[in-house]
């Protein structure tokens, strides 16, 4: 895949993405990315969230990979399950870092009405990496939905959140993830040529 004929779109979770956040740091890396900026990153509105994700897929016709984090990969999981055929057709895959069980016991007020998680396939290939000791979703937890969605998984050994907090600042090795996720989508795209 080349990366001139793509672009990424970075999902943020709850809170947003702070400049020093991994996902901040990516996208100052990678050509043509761009971030989904919600109205509201405090309070977050499922609905208005998965709007959001939509206008920014649709905003560009070039095909998108999308680069989430948190309760980023529950709004792509709802997005998915509802988003029109042609901005489906767009994403050419997701790297879904470690989501959040907005199911579990004692999740944050504002953050349950993301559930219920939706468990359809997502309709294009996916790469999930969790982690074993991960507040916001155990890794059996992040294991069924990967299962769900149809994701490749990868659960790293007292990897956190995934974030600042757990010393996730540039993160290069989550590109090799995004690198095998563009890899599967490349053969795909072959084996349908």
């Amino acid at each position: 895949m080349r990366s001139e004929s793509i672009r990424y779109l970075i999902v943020p979770g709850w809170q947003g993405s702070a400049d020093d956040h991994w996902q901040s740091h990516w996208q100052r890396s990678l050509p043509n990315s761009a971030r989904v900026e919600q109205a509201d990153w405090m309070l977050p509105r499922l609905a208005d969230w998965v709007a959001e994700l939509e206008r920014s897929v649709a905003a560009d016709a070039r095909p998108v990979v999308l680069i989430a984090h948190s309760l980023g990969c529950v709004t792509v999981a709802h997005w998915a399950a509802q988003a029109p055929a042609a901005s489906l057709r767009r994403v050419r895959g997701a790297l879904l870092v470690a989501p959040a069980d907005v199911e579990r016991l004692g999740c944050p007020e504002p953050l349950r009405n993301f559930a219920p998680i939706p468990r359809d396939p997502l309709p294009f290939p996916s790469q999930l990496v969790g982690s074993d000791n991960d507040a916001a979703a155990s890794a059996v937890r992040a294991l069924e939905m990967a299962r769900d969605w149809g994701a490749e998984a990868v659960i790293l050994p007292g990897a956190g959140h995934i974030n600042v907090k757990s010393g996730h600042r540039r993160w290069e090795q989550g590109f090799g993830y995004l690198y095998r996720l563009q890899n599967r989508i490349e053969q795909l795209e072959r084996r349908r040529a």
